[in-house]
């Protein structure tokens, strides 16, 4: 009955006989308004589905009878104008265009979708009762510009810096993400509405150091609009050099008396250092030292250069050094040749390192080594003068004659030998032995 009732105020039912009715475009017209606006539930013949578009391209609607009696379909917009009736269409808007007709379906296209297209469009289907669904039409708006603003374009190390990202004029509001590199920051959002238009700003608090000169940081948006909209910024970070000291010569080893030593400066900074300078801390530099640009020559080492050397490097930024502690040890100690004719080679094997740390150690096993070697060795010396000695005693036994004796080589027999020896007895207070 209400349905009666509706058709009655609207205009005459669709049953009326044609010479009653007035001309065809009207008469379609009267048609769409006399019908019956029911939404289609469960069960029912008629069917839709919601359309998404992004403004500019082109949205399809399409009205579809399961069970097709043959009956009339019409398309209608959101402000109840006939789009189309059947394959007619009385709507004077050429972006409607017609893509299918049947019994069972009408499939519209419209292009160069707007803003304004945006809303719900009604298909109907002249049943008893008749019948009606709609279908939501939903106008994408991609962002119009996506800037990033930099609080200073030249950071310093250190600083605290502030970054914006401005995604303009998008339908929904979109969502900005941050990344440093490969890394996801977090930002903090807001959103400003114009009509039906949104735009989003996301700030970025950022403290930089030297490792984030060069690198960039992107500007993300999620949309449903659009894929991949991003934009990026290179950092320029600025800061103090970076020195490091190495030791060109000895390549390893003790810095010993006697010997050169050579050291070099290396300055890493943004901008490039130009002023490095080598100093001594805490006493003045030897007056021997060669200073040549980065490196530091001393030709021969002695115990008055200990101390700690410095190398300084400064730019528009700040200043920094690096430190080299001198420690001088004495030079290698030498044994000299035996004086006695047999040589005794010792071999004392040592060990050096470069770690400064152990070496005052090393050098006292050194020392005592040498120690034991030379106490060999003289004792060697003194066991070898002692048998030599001895052998030439054994050889020079001492040996003596006495004048009892004397004569008895020159007589011709035993008789003259006596006879000799006791007349040379006449004298016996003047017997003396004599030791050759």
């Amino acid at each position: 009955m209400a349905g009666r009732a509706q058709r009655s105020a609207a205009g005459p039912a669709p049953g009326l006989p044609l010479l009653l009715l007035p001309p065809p475009p009207l008469l379609l017209l009267l048609l769409a308004a006399a019908a019956a606006l029911i939404r289609t539930g469960d069960g029912q013949n008629l069917v839709t589905e919601d359309v998404t578009v992004v403004e500019g391209d082109v949205a399809t609607i399409s009205c579809r009878v399961k069970n097709s009696d043959d009956s009339v379909i019409q398309l209608l917009n959101p402000n109840r104008q006939t789009i189309y009736f059947r394959d007619f269409r009385p709507l004077k808007d050429s972006r409607f265009q017609l893509v299918n007709f049947s019994n069972s379906e009408l499939r519209v296209s419209l292009t160069n979708v707007s803003i304004s297209d945006e809303g719900r469009y009604f298909c109907q289907l002249y049943t008893d009762p008749p019948q009606e669904i709609y279908t939501t039409i939903t106008v994408l708006v991609p962002p119009r510009n996506l800037v990033i603003d930099i609080q200073k374009e030249t950071a310093v190390e250190g600083e605290e810096i502030e970054l914006n990202c401005t995604a303009m004029a998008s339908r929904p509001a979109t969502t900005i993400r941050w990344f440093k590199g490969n890394k996801e920051l977090t930002g903090k959002s807001e959103v400003e509405q114009w009509s039906d238009m949104y735009t989003v700003t996301s700030q970025l608090l950022l403290k930089v150091g030297r490792e984030d000169d060069g690198v960039p940081v992107i500007c993300l948006v999620d949309h449903p609009a659009v894929k991949d909209l991003q934009t990026q910024r290179y950092l320029e970070v600025m800061y103090k050099p970076q020195v490091r000291v190495s030791q060109n010569y000895p390549v390893q080893g003790l810095t010993r008396e006697g010997e050169p030593l050579e050291l070099s400066c290396a300055a890493f900074g943004k901008p490039q250092p130009t002023d490095m300078r080598w100093l001594r801390v805490d006493d003045e530099m030897p007056q021997h030292v060669v200073v040549s640009g980065s490196n530091l020559l001393i030709s021969n080492l002695n115990k008055t250069d200990n101390g700690t050397y410095r190398c300084e490097a400064s730019n528009a930024v700040g200043k920094s050094h690096a430190d080299y502690m001198l420690f001088v040890y004495d030079p290698p100690t030498t044994i000299p040749p035996p004086t006695t004719t047999t040589t005794t080679t010792t071999t004392i094997p040592t060990t050096i390192t470069d770690s400064r740390a152990g070496e005052e150690g090393a050098i006292r096993s050194v020392d005592h080594a040498v120690v034991g070697g030379v106490v060999a060795v003289v004792v060697f010396a003194m066991l070898c003068l002692l048998i030599i000695l001895g052998r030439y005693f054994a050889r020079h036994k001492g040996t003596y004659f006495t004048h009892e004796a004397k004569g008895a080589d020159d007589a011709a027999d035993a008789d003259t030998a006596i006879i000799n020896a006791e007349g040379g007895q006449n004298n016996s207070e003047e017997k003396k032995e004599y030791f050759i």
